[in-house]
């Protein structure tokens, strides 16, 4: 079941937008402008706000959705009725085994439409999780003819909330680009969470701005390559055949990094990181994203240092073409920035915690061939710039998917992910 894959890659591209870009000038840097400051719509955002349009906007995807299902998987998994509604409020949960990329991942992005439609009606970041999670139940009982699972509320209920609130911020930082065009503004925050642009469609100047970001200090990176795998190992008959060679292009954020004077952390994900993966061998390779769900700020009155720490909230989907990793979960940790010269910063996140996750190999006769269970989880992540133009990043994951909570499947798997790489600027950005 093991396997060992060494991968040669070349990244084609890599372009950074934003505030921060590759580097947050030193605390006091009177050489670099700052952001603009955004107006406070708190106020308007508070007085505009709906709980009856999300609740009625999801239950009205969740019927659109059972509808396509039926027509392209046909009978029987989403031909519900009174009766097997009365049934699943009766039955007692489970933890089904639906393909994994299902379970883990599309899951998950339906949650976080559940919570699109909360906050972009409005609603703050706890009541869009209550709305998801209540969501995700109604899905759960109504949409499908089998038994309720918990795996799945896990994954939709809580995982989809923290994918949502990360789609949302970003599809806001779009719209906030006075920069971009009017139609590249839109274009960009529909993709990235189509609740927001439908209800800035739907109800015009009621939810056109439904979220302030009061500017936070952000790095974001886009980047076009490709792989070709150096080697592979692995026993037993797999029905998963690997591409040597595929194409790959990769979004990440850090957003509300705690270099900037004057940015407060009072809301779940004032920061959050954010990274997705596609893959032309195997889709979505990875969609990850951790957010400060409650914590505080310190070094305000530091030259040199400046962080944030308090409990994070995680969601991980990690599927490259030879293992494969998901977790729900959350933990304590801080993330931080220190300067010891000018022209040298650190900036890190260290975290530690317990989620529910899914594990398993690829390398199996059978598409099922992974189990949950209850899984501590560690994070370490570092990255040093040097000047203005160069960067290293190195990330370190771990994951022991125990055999708490595992069901029938029992086992363990044990998971321990590096990534590094170096950024360095050869024109302009």
């Amino acid at each position: 079941m093991a396997a060992l894959r060494a991968i040669v890659a070349a990244f084609l591209g890599a372009l950074a937008f934003g505030a921060a870009a590759q580097v947050i000038p030193p605390p006091g840097d009177a050489t670099v402008p700052p952001r603009p400051a955004l107006p406070d719509l708190s106020g308007e955002i508070e007085a505009r706000k709906s709980y009856a349009i999300p609740a009625a906007e999801i239950v009205g995807f969740d019927f659109l959705l059972n509808q396509f299902d039926r027509k392209y998987f046909g009978c029987c998994e989403f031909h519900s009725n009174t009766r097997s509604i009365r049934r699943n409020l009766r039955a007692s949960w489970v933890v089904d085994h639906d393909p994994f990329t299902v379970n883990q991942l599309g899951h998950p992005y339906q949650g976080s439409m559940y919570h699109g439609f909360a906050r972009a009606s409005g609603l703050n970041y706890w009541e869009g999780l209550a709305y998801t999670f209540l969501g995700s139940a109604f899905w759960e009982i109504a949409g499908e003819t089998t038994t309720p699972s918990r795996n799945d509320q896990v994954n939709t209920g809580i995982g989809g909330s923290f994918l949502g609130e990360a789609l949302f911020r970003i599809a806001n930082l779009a719209l906030e680009r006075s920069d971009w065009r009017k139609w590249e503004r839109e274009t960009a925050a529909a993709v990235v969470s189509p609740p927001v642009a439908f209800n800035r469609l739907a109800f015009g100047d009621r939810f056109d701005r439904p979220f302030a970001s009061r500017a936070p200090a952000f790095l974001s990176r886009l980047q076009l390559g490709f792989s070709g795998t150096a080697r592979n190992e692995g026993g037993g008959v797999s029905t998963t055949r690997l591409r040597s060679n595929e194409a790959l292009a990769d979004f990440y954020i850090d957003y509300g990094m705690p270099g900037k004077r004057d940015y407060e952390y009072t809301r779940p994900f004032d920061y959050f990181n954010f990274q997705a993966t596609a893959s032309s061998a195997n889709g979505f390779e990875n969609v990850m994203t951790r957010g400060l769900l409650y914590g505080r700020g310190y070094g305000e009155g530091a030259e040199t240092y400046r962080g944030v720490a308090g409990i994070y909230g995680h969601y991980d989907y990690i599927a490259p073409q030879t293992f494969r990793v998901s977790s729900t979960g959350v933990s304590v940790g801080t993330t931080f920035e220190w300067r010891p010269r000018d022209y040298l910063a650190l900036q890190g996140t260290v975290a530690g915690g317990v989620g529910y996750a899914a594990a398993g190999t690829i390398r199996s006769v059978a598409e099922d061939d992974f189990h949950y269970g209850v899984a501590p989880i560690a994070l370490v992540s570092l990255r040093t710039i040097f000047g203005e133009h160069t960067a290293i990043d190195v990330t370190a994951r771990e994951y022991y998917v125990s055999r708490l909570g595992a069901a029938a499947r029992g086992g363990h798997e044990n998971i321990a992910r590096i990534d590094a790489s170096l950024t360095f600027v050869v024109h302009k950005r």
